[in-house]
C-alpha cells in the first residue's frame, strides 16, 4: 500500500512527495524532528512531543510553520489515511530553502520552513518479543556535538553507533563521555541497583526524553526510588538490571553490557513492570 504523507500543507502519495535539493535539512542537517507513537489508533503523549518540538525550534531560532491544533489534526489524518493501529508518526521541520547553499541562515521573512510527516506501520509494537528477551548493548565514546537536548536531525553518529553494536551481535550502544554514560543511540539509559532506579539528570548532554519523563513520573507514583545522577559503565555492569526508554520502544530491558550479563541474563523485575505501567497509563491518556 502506498502511504499518504504530508509535505508543506499537502497530503500526497509518498511516490509524489518532493523536497528541494537546496533544503537546509538536506544540506546542513538544519532541522528538528519528533516521533510520536500510535497505539490502538491513538496518539501517545502528543502534548509532550509538541512542547519539545516548540523548544527545539526555539533553541535553533527557527519559526514553527504549524500550530499545535493543526499539528494534531495532521497526525490524526495520517493515522486515519494510512490505517495505523500500532506504529509511529515521524515529523521533521527544517529551516527550508532559499534556492541556494550558504552557511548563513536565510532570511526567515522570505524563507518558509519545510515540514514533512509520514507514518510507519508497526503491528505488535506494544507486545514486542524483544522486550521479553531484553537487549544487549555495547559502550562507545560519545563524540556528538554539545547540544543533545535539541532533537535535531544530526543522527549520523548515533546511526554509526547502532551499526557498531550490530557488527558484534548486539542491539544498541550506550555512549560514554568523561567516564559516564550519557544515553543510548536513540534512547535514555537507566540502571537499577536494589530497588533504586538511576539515570542521568537532564542537561544539554542528553535528550529530554518524553517517554523518560512519563516513566519516571509513573515510577515515583508507584513508590519506586529514583536517583538522577551520572553513572559509569562499570557501575552499570554491576547493576541488578538496566533498561532504556524511547517513544518507539517504550521501556526496553537491557540484559547485557559489553558482554557482561546483568543478573541471570534475562529481564529483571523493575523494567517489565514499568513497561506495563507505562503502556496502561499511556493508553488511557491517548488522543
Amino acid at each position: 500500500m502506498t502511504r499518504t504523507v504530508y509535505v508543506n500543507g499537502d497530503y500526497l502519495p509518498e511516490t509524489e512527495a518532493k523536497v528541494s535539493i537546496f533544503d537546509r535539512g538536506f544540506l546542513m542537517a538544519d532541522g528538528v524532528y519528533e516521533v510520536t507513537s500510535v497505539l490502538d489508533g491513538k496518539l501517545i503523549d502528543f502534548d509532550g512531543h509538541a512542547i519539545r518540538l516548540e523548544r527545539s525550534l526555539g533553541e535553533l531560532d527557527m519559526r514553527n510553520p504549524i500550530s499545535k491544533e493543526d499539528l494534531l489534526e495532521v497526525h490524526r489524518e495520517l493515522v486515519r489515511a494510512n490505517e495505523i493501529n500500532e506504529g509511529l508518526i515521524y515529523l521533521q521541520i527544517t529551516r527550508g530553502s532559499d534556492g541556494d547553499r550558504d552557511f548563513a541562515f536565510p532570511d526567515p521573512e522570505t524563507t518558509v520552513p519545510t515540514i514533512v510527516m509520514f507514518t510507519q506501520n508497526k503491528p505488535g509494537m506494544a507486545d514486542s518479543p524483544a522486550s521479553k528477551k531484553g537487549a544487549k548493548v555495547i559502550s562507545i565514546e560519545d563524540i556528538r556535538w554539545g547540544r543533545r537536548d535539541i532533537k535535531t536531525v544530526q543522527l549520523l553518529y548515533p546511526s554509526m553507533g547502532k551499526m557498531m553494536a550490530k557488527k558484534v551481535g548486539c542491539d544498541d550502544a550506550w555512549m560514554v563521555e568523561d567516564g559516564f554514560v550519557t544515553e543510548g543511540t536513540s534512547n535514555n539509559a537507566y540502571i537499577v541497583k536494589g530497588n533504586k532506579i538511576i539515570t542521568r539528570a537532564l542537561s544539554n548532554d542528553i535528550l529530554h526524553g518524553i517517554t523518560r519523563a512519563a516513566v519516571l513520573r509513573f515510577a515515583r507514583e508507584a513508590q519506586m526510588e529514583v536517583e538522577e545522577r551520572n553513572f559509569t559503565i562499570d557501575e552499570a555492569k554491576e547493576a541488578d538490571e538496566a533498561f532504556t526508554t524511547s517513544a518507539s520502544a517504550f521501556v526496553m530491558p537491557v540484559v547485557e553490557i559489553d558482554g557482561v550479563a546483568l543478573g541471570d541474563g534475562t529481564p529483571g523485575r523493575i523494567a517489565p513492570r514499568l513497561r506495563e505501567i507505562y503502556l496502561d497509563e499511556m493508553r488511557k491518556a491517548a488522543v
